[in-house]
């Protein structure tokens, strides 16, 4: 993540999705992803750009992109 050392301890994600029914057919409306994210010391301003860029770089994202909103919001947490 923007040349900031995160280990996959510190990385974890909760997403939740809103089904709906097209047609009698039942759809992803929308998404949302809340990251929790652990980073070094006086990281939080790239990190906090490497969330707000996500979407755009992200094969998952990027592959509903125009079919399914998604919001991706972080809870950033600095060590000490």
């Amino acid at each position: 993540m923007r040349q900031i050392p995160v280990e996959p301890s510190k990385v974890s994600a909760d997403v939740e999705g809103d089904v709906e029914a097209v047609d009698r057919v039942l759809r992803i409306a929308r998404m949302r992803v809340r990251y929790r994210i652990s980073i070094p010391k006086g990281t939080r301003e790239a990190a906090a750009r490497a969330v707000a860029t996500h979407a755009d770089k992200c094969p998952a994202a990027t592959s509903v992109k125009g079919c399914i909103p998604i919001d991706i919001t972080a809870d950033i947490t600095e060590e000490s």
